[in-house]
């Protein structure tokens, strides 16, 4: 990713000598998304049109190929993610906006057992936050005649696509974005609308050479440059998947709870990240403090009330306490064996078979021996399958 720095040209320049008054009508109004979507916190907001996807054949590929996993609502939407008229009939336009949650690094404290969670989850759901001011923008265009769809997430598209035709980055080797400026630390946020908006012009891609998404992945999900077989990737076992983790991917989860940064943390172009300024996605209390066998502890009630507010809340108790009975299997001490004996016999199966997975490595360390179950750590189990794009 070592290149040098171009920044990107600017959908629309609005210098001293030009007023929103003094450009064309069209222009006109996407200088006013511009300025309203600056106003509302978000670091971008560029267009593209709403067409094909550039990858929607490498898309309907890597679903062909099982690499989506257990992910049935990608395969339910498969059509409509290849085509936005079938997710809002007379699409024209896609707007998207990126909005940065970088909070900078987070030295853990000496002598504490504390699993790690992926940044974008530090805070307050961005699903929440980014939909109410994306209506916002929804009320501008409305006045101007358009009819929209608002998505942060979750909706039938393509978003990285659409993000990259329109120049808000371009998608890295890891199939994230990246840009110069926001590096790989922002959330995207997209309308569909029916109005004509001219689009932006899409970024040159600036990885050169780099392959340290590539290298550093602990699970080596990312086989190839823009391929990444999901069943691999921790971020999927860790929250995309429901079910029990494949013994031979734990040992490589370490002490991760919820998603994986690592693939981000080695990107070159975050050494040009700004912290956001957005107070919502500071590090809640989880996040700043919490010991990994305090969450064992959690009740539904008290996990509830401790994540309402939390992108967490998705993977409900049983999915959190799993991934937290792995990290401890991996990191866990003496000090930690209460708490797993406590969790072997939560009434959630779930729960407990991955506890007394992590009785049984946390006893083996202390033994000084190697537990059987750990056969595989550090080596990158063959799913036998090749994969492709996430476009």
């Amino acid at each position: 990713m070592s290149a040098r720095i171009t920044a990107p040209s600017p959908p629309l320049a609005l210098d001293d000598k030009t007023s929103l008054g003094s450009v064309r009508p069209h222009e006109k109004l996407k200088a006013e998304i511009v300025q309203r979507a600056t106003e509302l916190g978000f670091a971008s907001c560029r267009v593209a049109r709403a067409e094909t996807p550039r990858h929607a054949y490498e898309f309907r590929e890597w679903l062909r190929d099982g690499a989506a996993g257990t992910m049935e609502w990608l395969h339910r939407g498969e059509e409509k993610r290849c085509d936005p008229a079938l997710v809002l009939p007379g699409a024209r336009s896609v707007i998207v906006v990126a909005m940065n949650y970088w909070q900078g690094t987070r030295e853990a404290e000496p002598g504490t057992t504390r699993g790690r969670i992926a940044r974008y989850a530090w805070g307050d759901d961005y699903h929440d936050l980014m939909l109410e001011r994306l209506r916002s923008l929804d009320a501008l265009l409305i006045e101007h005649g358009g009819t929209q769809k608002c998505y942060v997430d979750t909706g039938p598209i393509l978003e990285r696509n659409f993000a990259a035709e329109a120049g808000v980055g371009w998608q890295g080797k890891s199939t994230m974005l990246l840009d110069p400026k926001l590096g790989t630390w922002f959330f995207l946020g997209e309308i569909l609308t029916t109005l004509d908006l001219a689009p932006d012009a899409p970024q040159p891609a600036r990885c050169g050479s780099c392959t340290r998404c590539i290298t550093a992945c602990p699970t080596g999900a990312i086989t190839d440059a823009h391929r990444l077989d999901a069943r691999r990737c921790i971020s999927y076992l860790t929250i995309e998947l429901k079910g029990s983790i494949p013994l031979e991917f734990r040992p490589l989860i370490g002490d991760r709870i919820y998603g994986c940064d690592t693939c981000l943390d080695v990107c070159p172009w975050n050494r040009f990240a700004s912290v956001s300024r957005e107070a919502a996605f500071a590090a809640r209390e989880p996040a700043r403090s919490m010991q990994l066998r305090d969450y064992l502890a959690l009740s539904e009630e008290e996990f509830r009330t401790l994540f309402h507010r939390s992108p967490i809340k998705r993977i409900k108790r049983r999915g959190l306490l799993r991934n937290v009975c792995v990290a401890l299997g991996n990191v866990g001490t003496g000090e930690d064996l209460a708490a797993l004996e406590r969790a072997a016999l939560d009434p959630e199966p779930l729960i407990a078979e991955h506890a007394a997975w992590a009785l049984s490595r946390v006893r083996s360390r202390l033994r000084g021996s190697r537990d059987p179950a750990a056969a595989s750590a550090g080596e990158l189990p063959s799913l036998g399958a090749v994969t492709t794009a996430v476009a």
